[in-house]
């Protein structure tokens, strides 16, 4: 590639680049709010197109590195089911020690950093459902309004998945910050934003929403048993173990209704489907990676700093 482009230049590897990772945060922060029309829209214009070259040139990247193992995910829905289900098993990150550890020997300070890292990375799963399922397979419409309703807490506020978490960040005390987030965090967020902001993503979204949905119930549950070891209250926790139990559910009938129908209608989406599981199954393996060598020796001890 060009010595002008993110691979070209002598920096690091994109997911624990911190200058890029910050940069393009502060503009998804920015871009994804509600806004009112720029006094000089040419030069906003301009802007916008520069941030979008760079989060594409980012997200381009991160697809490489996947794309083989993408590609040999099967274009019949049956068999993709199962391929997809197998990455609970054998998906990047799958299995990390960093959970049992949480939940056995954390204290309430490194479970605090732990919370305000995944804090400041969360990009808002209600919001991300809403913008993939536009022009989506009527099956797949239909359940992804019924897991952005449960996100929306079926209408009733205290029920709402993202103050959920909020809550929890109170009851902690944390301040999550870009600048204090580690890089890998903030690559997960900005990598989410992208492929559900991005239609030609549009398929990568539903992917790596989709096996959220399929892997998280398992780290939930170990977060929420740390959480409970240290005495934090069941009302601050409850996001953690709402999500141990509903996201079983919701994989399931991500399975049944938007995979099956969408690769029915459209083979092709499989290479894609899989490639967006893959990307943020590695954009949370990353992360873990990065979460442990904060907190831990190289011996899986204690960090004593």
């Amino acid at each position: 590639m060009p010595d002008g482009t993110l691979m070209g230049r002598l920096r690091p590897h994109p997911h624990h680049d911190h200058e890029l990772q910050a940069k393009l945060a502060h503009w998804n922060r920015v871009r994804l709010a509600p806004q009112t029309p720029p006094k000089n829209w040419r030069q906003a214009l301009d802007r916008e197109r520069d941030m979008l070259a760079l989060e594409r040139e980012f997200i381009e990247h991160t697809r490489a590195t996947q794309a083989k193992r993408a590609a040999a995910a099967p274009r019949e829905p049956h068999a993709f089911i199962q391929w997809f289900e197998a990455l609970k098993e054998d998906g990047p990150g799958q299995g990390d020690p960093l959970f049992p550890w949480l939940a056995e020997e954390a204290t309430l300070e490194e479970m605090r950093w732990f919370v305000e890292q995944e804090a400041a990375g969360e990009a808002g799963f209600d919001d991300l459902v809403a913008m993939s399922q536009v022009k989506m397979p009527a099956p797949a419409k239909l359940e992804l309004a019924r897991n952005y309703w449960d996100e929306m807490g079926r209408g009733n506020a205290k029920g709402m998945h993202g103050p959920m978490l909020d809550a929890l960040v109170q009851a902690l005390k944390v301040t999550p910050r870009i600048e204090s987030t580690l890089a890998p965090s903030l690559a997960l967020g900005n990598t989410m934003a992208a492929l559900a902001t991005n239609r030609a993503y549009a398929y990568h979204a539903i992917g790596a929403l989709g096996v959220i949905e399929l892997t998280a119930p398992g780290r939930a549950t170990l977060v929420s048993e740390a959480l409970r070891r240290l005495k934090v209250s069941a009302k601050a926790r409850h996001y953690f173990d709402l999500h141990a139990v509903l996201d079983i559910k919701h994989s399931e009938s991500w399975n049944r209704e938007v995979f099956a129908s969408i690769v029915l209608e459209m083979p092709d989406a499989a290479r894609y489907i899989a490639e967006g599981a893959l990307m943020r199954l590695q954009c949370g393996a990353d992360c873990f990676d990065a979460y442990r060598a904060h907190l831990w020796d190289g011996d899986g001890s204690r960090a004593s700093a």
